[in-house]
């Protein structure tokens, strides 16, 4: 077997690599013909010229469109994102109870939340606030959006919570046990801290999609960026351009949400003067090596 060669699967042979060259070759061409039959299409429609991008050079397009979209995206995703990281550390936890009921009102509740899609809860969630007029009429779009995105997100981020806490090293609530910490000091000291820091990306990543789930507002008339975009792009009649400027916003905030992310997982794993706190496992294998010969 070749060093090339996986467990999965053995190094291709000489015919193997020439066939699989002339699919990549292929597969680059088509792909080359549709991105510039596409071009062809919009040349043809004049939205690749120069006067279609002039509107987003002037202020008054973003502050009429782009930016009241972008703030409405921002508060709904930002607002939504607190609620459910509460949420969801209330239901994680409550699905580890020692309590039988709490555990399965729980479960119940993030299965059930869970397996709605996001546009279902915003649009029951409007017209359920719109019939006993718990919003007003001006923010019913906005408590739709953000209680449809914390519901379905909350719901991800116990099961989230609730598997970086089962990964934990089994010496880590015995020894909180021996200690005589409560069950919720033990979660709040020990194990949280623990597997909220392995969890982090798994949770950003579920920021970012609360974020960009936010855009489904459309459908029941909430004003955020890609509403905007469309709108500026309906006054313009430039919708190639628009979409471009709007998904280079999204994409900025995503990444500006990732660094950020980072940053704070780095911050979370250095002791307060700055040494790299060690993994759970780690720690009890340094442990263990420290004992007396006669304890281990």
């Amino acid at each position: 077997m070749s060093a090339d060669a996986t467990v999965l699967y053995d190094a291709p042979g000489p015919k193997a690599r020439l066939r699989n060259r002339i699919i990549a070759a292929v597969f680059i061409a088509i792909l080359v013909a549709v991105a510039v039959y596409v071009l062809v299409i919009l040349a043809g429609n004049d939205q690749l010229s120069g006067e279609k991008w002039d509107p987003f050079i002037t202020a008054t397009t973003w502050t009429t469109y782009i930016l009241p979209g972008l703030w409405g995206t921002l508060k709904a995703a930002a607002l939504s994102i607190v609620l459910a990281l509460v949420l969801g550390a209330v239901l994680g936890i409550g699905r580890l109870s020692d309590h039988g009921w709490v555990r399965r009102l729980s479960g119940v509740f993030v299965e059930v939340f869970r397996a709605i899609p996001v546009l279902i809860l915003m649009i029951f969630a409007y017209y359920l606030f719109a019939d006993y007029a718990i919003f007003p009429s001006s923010q019913l779009a906005f408590a739709a959006v953000v209680t449809g995105l914390t519901l379905y997100n909350g719901s991800v981020i116990a099961e989230i919570l609730r598997s970086g806490i089962n990964s934990l090293p089994k010496g880590q609530t015995e020894a909180s046990m021996a200690l005589g910490l409560r069950k919720s000091q033990m979660m709040r000291v020990i194990l949280l801290p623990q597997a909220v820091t392995a969890m982090l990306p798994a949770l950003v990543s579920q920021m970012v999609i609360a974020l960009k789930d936010s855009a489904l507002g459309y459908a029941i008339g909430y004003i955020e960026v890609v509403r905007s975009g469309i709108q500026s792009a309906s006054y313009y009649g430039n919708y190639l351009p628009a979409l471009v400027v709007v998904a280079i916003v999204m994409i900025v905030i995503n990444f500006g949400l990732t660094t950020l992310a980072t940053y704070l997982e780095g911050r979370l794993r250095k002791g307060p003067r700055g040494t790299v706190v060690p993994d759970a496992e780690e720690a009890d294998l340094a442990a263990m090596e420290n004992m007396p010969f006669g304890q281990k």
